[in-house]
């Protein structure tokens, strides 16, 4: 009788690691898991920036370079699953991205996300698939200046960003005094420059051009030439879940192998773009050339 009771214990216990070995061997993935589970992508985009992640007016729903770029993603997921998704935008700030794919409430972030090494510490980063430079966006009195002649100016960027605490470190080091603003989003500090509560705009350079585009007087507004820093844009993807990151990374590549990111960097900055059909004109950088040519994700500090 103890050996009959020893012998079906020891097949209950085979047959449970059996399936859960099955399991194992099935699974997709953490987050690949939970998409196909609820039959849902819950994509992460910004609602101003312009013209990576945004809502242009009149819409409900997010579009840009950046959630292009996401659409592929989405489509090869479905792929991967077989079966069509939903797809529920999930709006973020600079301040709630981190936390919201760290816990789930986004699957990835389609926006404008520098790879540093301190956020790779707690999400994930696909490769590179925008390389941005840090730069200053000034009324056009103050055109021709750099930081050194913009002593005691009011400098605001979006809070959360790399942006602003770059501006911070220039300032030091060149030993300049500058008083610093923050606004909830990029959009917002925008609205500071425009309305003369700024004199200074701290922000990504295509971001800076795409919200000089979209303003009510474009000619008003001119870059500096000084360049702060080069930010290297990744989407960003729940930690420790190699497989939904290898999906990812082997999209953008394709993108970037076939020149079909091309196509879609000239739909963004070198066409008419929503809301009001004004071109960007903004030619592909050499460095967005040389991350193309050579797909990586190099955090920077």
């Amino acid at each position: 009788m103890k050996l009959r009771h020893f012998l079906i214990r020891t097949l209950v216990i085979a047959a449970l690691a059996t399936t859960a070995l099955t399991a194992s061997a099935d699974s997709l993935g953490p987050t690949l898991d939970r998409i196909s589970e609820r039959g849902m992508v819950f994509l992460g985009h910004r609602e101003a920036s312009v013209p990576f992640s945004y809502l242009p007016a009149g819409q409900n729903e997010p579009d840009g370079f950046s959630v292009e770029i996401c659409r592929h993603v989405i489509k090869a997921i479905e792929e991967k699953l077989g079966k069509k998704l939903a797809v529920q935008p999930v709006p973020m700030t600079p301040n709630s991205r981190i936390m919201m794919v760290k816990t789930g409430m986004a699957d990835m972030e389609c926006g404008t996300t520098t790879n540093t090494v301190g956020r790779s510490q707690q999400v994930a980063f696909s490769i590179t698939f925008f390389v941005s430079e840090v730069k200053a966006m000034v009324p056009v009195a103050l055109a021709g200046k750099s930081l050194k002649d913009l002593a005691n100016k009011r400098v605001v960027s979006a809070t959360g960003t790399t942006s602003d605490r770059l501006i911070k470190q220039a300032s030091m080091t060149r030993n300049v005094s500058v008083r610093s603003l923050a606004r909830r989003n990029n959009e917002r500090a925008m609205d500071a420059l425009v309305q003369g509560e700024a004199d200074i705009f701290v922000a990504d350079d295509a971001i800076l051009i795409g919200l000089r585009a979209q303003s009510e007087s474009p000619e008003n507004y001119v870059l500096l030439d000084e360049a702060y820093s080069s930010e290297p844009y990744g989407l960003i993807l729940p930690k420790d879940d190699p497989q939904f990151k290898q999906l990812v990374d082997e999209v953008l590549i394709g993108l970037m192998k076939s020149g079909q990111i091309e196509k879609i960097y000239n739909a963004w900055f070198m066409s008419p773009i929503p809301p009001n059909d004004r071109n960007l004109n903004y030619p592909m950088s050499p460095l967005n050339k040389a991350a193309y040519a050579n797909p990586n994700d190099k955090s920077v500090n």
